[in-house]
């Protein structure tokens, strides 16, 4: 049974096997070859907990967990964009494990994570997307999100890699009740 909570100290080892082998799965031909053979879950690891220890709670992480595995991640914050509005949000992460992409677990964190956003009175989340990753932009897509227009490069290991900005607007919960 699958279930999305929040992330605990325990769940960083597990989230940083989903982010590395999540990208290794996800981005070649994307992303410069020698940066994804280069990640590892120790080092993700290491650098997660000193962010975890470092944490001021402004950034919700979330763990999907499927018989006490954790099988995606993902964070949620304020907006990092020069263009942003007080009450915007930014879903800064969402991944699945590379052999529980389709299964629903993107599906179950990304349907917490908006309720997480309106719980935190967010008006509209945006996200960045690699341009070329065409399966995550079509699973933003069908969660509706929008291109906004907005597109910038991100440089690793001296390659710029085109990212492409979405955006959802979020309707204020319905307090009528």
């Amino acid at each position: 049974m699958l279930r999305v909570r929040t992330m605990r100290e325990e769940d960083i080892y597990g989230v940083s096997a989903v982010r590395v082998k999540g990208w290794q799965a996800a981005y070649p031909g994307m992303v410069p070859q020698d940066h994804l053979d280069a990640l590892t879950v120790a080092e993700d690891a290491r650098m997660r907990r000193d962010m975890f220890a470092r944490s001021t709670g402004s950034v919700l992480n979330l763990v999907a967990e499927e018989d006490g595995a954790v099988v995606g991640w993902a964070a949620l914050g304020p907006s990092r964009e020069e263009d942003r509005e007080a009450d915007d949000g930014e879903l800064l992460a969402l991944y699945a494990a590379p052999d529980r992409v389709g299964a629903g677990v993107g599906k179950a964190l990304m349907q917490q994570t908006l309720a997480a956003a309106r719980e935190r009175s967010f008006r509209r989340l945006v996200l960045w997307v690699i341009a070329a990753n065409t399966r995550a932009r079509r699973f933003y897509e069908r969660g509706g999100f929008v291109l906004d227009g907005r597109s910038a490069n991100w440089s690793v290991d001296g390659t710029d890699v085109p990212e492409v900005r979405y955006r959802k607007d979020l309707a204020p919960p319905d307090l009528r009740g």
